[in-house]
């Protein structure tokens, strides 16, 4: 009998797995709204007060140049615009459109739905130091400012 380890013994592979069912189960959700998961994050966070590229990037954790790319989709689908900042010429602010507004908290409950198929059979305390050891584990022991 061999003491390798297996494909299955790994918990990166529970993960990975995990991430995987989770993140196509809610794809195909939002997808009606022919919206990708990165896009409805991009509208979260601009929705939520990230109202340029870099603060998105930031609250995302994903490159600048990634999230321009994203902004250039949702402008073209008429659910985000750029404006000038009024408070520096040489900044653009992210604005949701009417109906990019009104996307956002329909996606946010699709999202919610989504976490609960996944976690609903969580208690709060469960959830709650799940979350914990996943944010320690990526290394943001605390939740991010809004």
């Amino acid at each position: 009998m061999s003491t390798t380890s297996g494909l299955h013994d790994h918990l990166g592979y529970w993960l990975r797995r995990l991430s995987d069912e989770v993140h196509g189960r809610f794809e195909a959700e939002i997808g009606r709204y022919d919206v990708t998961v990165s896009q409805w994050g991009v509208m979260a966070a601009v929705f939520h007060g990230h109202g340029t590229t870099t603060a998105v990037a930031r609250h995302m954790d994903i490159d600048p140049g990634a999230v321009s790319r994203l902004v250039d989709r949702l402008i073209a689908k008429g659910l985000l615009r750029r404006e000038p900042d009024p408070a520096s010429r040489r900044s653009v602010l992210l604005v949701l459109t009417t109906e990019g507004e009104g996307l956002v908290p329909v996606l946010a409950e699709v999202a919610d739905r989504n976490d609960a198929h996944f976690f609903g059979s969580l208690d709060a305390g469960q959830r709650a130091r799940l979350e914990g050891w996943i944010r320690r584990l990526v290394g943001e022991p605390h939740p991010p400012a809004p």
